[in-house]
């Protein structure tokens, strides 16, 4: 039995096991007939267990309270069989196969681990073990009728199931990706501690068989492998289950940042027609504020269409062009310029261009291109052509981005047109 380590490692890694199994309750609850869900709850139940009667103050309780000296042996050793085979079957039932195979293959897992927990509960009561052994049963009772039989079965059905399960999850990894990959490559080695773990006591076992004395490995190295293991199989578990929401909450994070320049820029822009809620940052999803941010985005451009003109972004496209952008960022750009032109033109005038069309087509179009466009506008750009959305007659200048090749007189504006085409 596991010793020679502080008991307040096993009983953390112990709750932390069952506090994971707890948050799976209410799904197993939903999907009943989920085998793998069903698999996962039991190996987590068990292993959170397993920590809790492998501590070392946990056996000499339940020694004192049953008044049987090495009570909690069976109790341990039928456990980490459990643990065992419930790591077995799920691996099973994870990897992708035939049905009618995976009920198989799973009927004769249940099959095997309990006979070999029962025969561990009957080794332990055929056989005698009158003197209290905390730290070192295994190799204390080596060579004890019965007792021996029931430490060589728990020890080689343990580090069966893990060496199958190791082989099994490091296969599966080489055939998917991401999270899933992750997973396994962190549960093949944690299995793989836990034969190690095994080997230490079975090679202390036949020690003593052959009259030699390795009792260290049971008392003083075995025990370390215990926690490490329980913390790699709680994390190789997590990783694949909690990988696809972290992936989506961490891609959502990075569309609000990109999104902010066009939100700074939008946001004050009224949209009657919409219904807009706050949603505080600190206790809402990602994914969900960031629906409601491309929502508040699309309906403020819906609500700028009318202020939009086709000449300014004519206009700027025509520039961009000039400065060296392709056509795909020329003609993002050029909605950018259009869109805060009209926001501006909103602020100051209630006049309507009722050119709608163009502000329309934004909507079909993904935000964060545009947005990082809008980052790049610079106020001189916008003072500039904002003098394309003045419905004043006369003629309108050039765009600040670039010269148009040739000579051009400069028009001399009108008063009223520089005092309307400036942004508030």
């Amino acid at each position: 039995m596991p010793s020679g380590t502080s008991s307040l490692s096993f009983y953390l890694c112990g709750i932390m096991l069952l506090l994971v199994c707890a948050l799976k309750i209410p799904a197993l609850l939903r999907r009943r007939r989920d085998g793998l869900l069903r698999a996962a709850c039991l190996l987590l139940f068990v292993a959170g267990w397993l920590m809790i009667f492998a501590a070392p103050d946990s056996i000499v309780a339940l020694n004192r309270l049953t008044g049987t000296p090495n009570f909690a042996a069976p109790v341990v050793y039928a456990t980490m069989i459990a643990f065992a085979g419930a790591s077995l079957l799920l691996i099973i039932n994870w990897r992708p196969g035939a049905p009618e195979q995976t009920r198989r293959l799973s009927r004769v897992c249940l099959i095997a681990y309990g006979l070999a927990v029962v025969a561990v509960v009957g080794l332990f009561w055929a056989g005698d073990a009158p003197v209290e052994q905390v730290t070192l049963f295994d190799a204390y009772y080596a060579n004890t009728p019965f007792i021996r039989e029931m430490i060589v079965t728990y020890l080689v059905a343990q580090a069966v199931a893990m060496v199958a399960a190791s082989v099994l999850c490091w296969r599966w990894s080489r055939e998917v990706r991401g999270s899933l990959r992750a997973g396994l490559r962190i549960l093949a080695p944690a299995y793989l501690i836990n034969v190690c773990y095994d080997a230490m006591r079975l090679v202390a076992v036949a020690a003593r068989w052959t009259g030699h004395d390795l009792d260290f490995l049971v008392d003083e190295v075995s025990p370390l492998l215990a926690s490490p293991t329980a913390v790699l199989g709680a994390v190789g578990f997590l990783v694949p289950l909690a990988g696809p929401r972290v992936t989506r909450t961490v891609r959502a994070v990075r569309q609000l940042r990109l999104l902010r320049p066009l939100w700074l820029a939008l946001r004050q822009v009224p949209t009657p027609s919409a219904i807009r809620s706050s949603l505080p940052w600190w206790r809402t999803p990602p994914t969900v504020l960031l629906t409601g941010r491309r929502t508040a985005l699309y309906d403020a451009v819906l609500a700028l269409a009318p202020y939009c003109d086709p000449a300014v972004r004519e206009a700027a496209h025509r520039a961009a062009l000039r400065d060296g952008q392709d056509e795909a960022r020329a003609a993002v750009t050029a909605d950018a310029v259009m869109i805060l032109v009209a926001r501006d033109r909103q602020r100051t005038g209630p006049e309507r261009l009722d050119h709608g069309a163009q502000a329309s087509a934004v909507r079909g179009q993904d935000l964060i291109p545009l947005s990082l466009a809008v980052a790049s506008v610079t106020g001189p750009d916008l003072r500039a052509y904002a003098a394309y959305a003045d419905p004043a007659p006369g003629p309108a200048p050039g765009p600040a981005t670039g010269p148009a090749p040739g000579p051009a007189p400069a028009p001399a504006p009108a008063p009223a047109q520089t005092a309307e085409s400036s942004p508030s």
